[in-house]
């Protein structure tokens, strides 16, 4: 395990090899993210890298190119292999330097993803946030399914997630089932608790949903929470990425709703079953998505 601090103007970022980690962001001492332990495995994929496929994979099986795969399941209580594969391992540090770093992991070899695909995780501070990018590049001869996600816990500032308003241009949601939080479809966000199109606070709402038809400003979109005193944070991504899952944290353990997790995705959530957004990389392709973190 090795930890890499990271320092640019106001802003401090503490990086780690276990998962490609975020573990911690500061901006003048306040914390933008719940800090993850370095070099401690996660149990709730605090600030982790999410590749092969981000979000939840049914009962750990998916189908591809006619042949059937079986990951390592999870999340036994759902039944699902949630997060990919990169959370638990050690990646390479390829490059870093006093305000920026690149890992690198390589796949091939994992139960069920026999693709020859290497992701690089690329941080990198400025006086003015946090800029990301996961990449992906198919080494092998064969097509590779994929997707991925950062999972940042974001921290406006004084309170809890329900003192907080959240900002987020999308029209639709996708419904998931109770016992399993697997897609069961999709509905608009007009006339439900999950419309933020103009900025409300959270309050009690619970989130565990991954949304869509995100509103993009020169090909970029946004959320943006704020504390009641104005502090916050404001997260930016590709809108190649068509999808955004939110979490309130209720399960997080000793800190419940403390933080919001926001989580710009390549594809829906078990896509790898629906191909709906599936990123499919041919014989050397590349996929990239980039997102930011800036206080406000």
């Amino acid at each position: 395990m090795t930890s890499i601090e990271l320092t640019a103007g106001d802003y401090r970022a503490v990086v780690d090899t276990l998962g490609a980690t975020l573990s911690s962001l500061t901006h003048r001492s306040n914390a933008m993210i719940l800090p993850q332990v370095p070099g401690k495995k996660t149990v709730d994929y605090r600030g982790v890298v999410c590749v092969p496929w981000p979000n939840r994979m049914a009962d750990g099986s998916y189908t591809f190119e006619g042949k059937r795969y079986n990951v390592p399941i999870n999340e036994s209580a759902q039944v699902t292999a949630l997060h990919g594969l990169g959370y638990a391992r050690e990646w390479e540090v390829l490059r870093k330097d006093s305000s920026a770093v690149v890992f690198a992991i390589q796949f091939g070899s994992d139960p069920g993803y026999p693709f020859q695909v290497q992701v690089q995780a690329r941080y990198s501070l400025s006086e003015a946030g946090l800029t990301a990018q996961i990449h992906a590049v198919n080494n092998g001869s064969a097509l590779a399914p994929y997707g991925s996600c950062p999972h940042p816990y974001l921290v406006a500032g004084q309170g809890t997630v329900d003192d907080w308003t959240l900002h987020l241009d999308a029209e639709q949601y996708m419904k998931v089932s109770h016992k399993r939080q697997l897609p069961i479809g999709l509905a608009d966000v007009h006339g439900s608790f999950f419309d933020f199109r103009a900025g409300r606070k959270v309050g009690t709402t619970e989130i565990d949903h991954a949304f869509t038809r995100v509103a993009a400003t020169d090909g970029r979109c946004e959320a943006r929470i704020t504390a009641p005193n104005g502090e916050g944070i404001v997260m930016s991504w590709d809108s190649a990425a068509k999808w955004v899952q939110l979490y309130t944290a209720d399960s997080v353990d000793g800190l419940p709703r403390a933080g919001l997790a926001i989580e710009p995705m390549d594809c829906a959530p078990d896509a790898f079953n629906s191909g709906r957004d599936l990123v499919v990389l041919p014989s050397q392709g590349v996929h990239t998505l980039s997102w930011t973190l800036e206080a406000i």
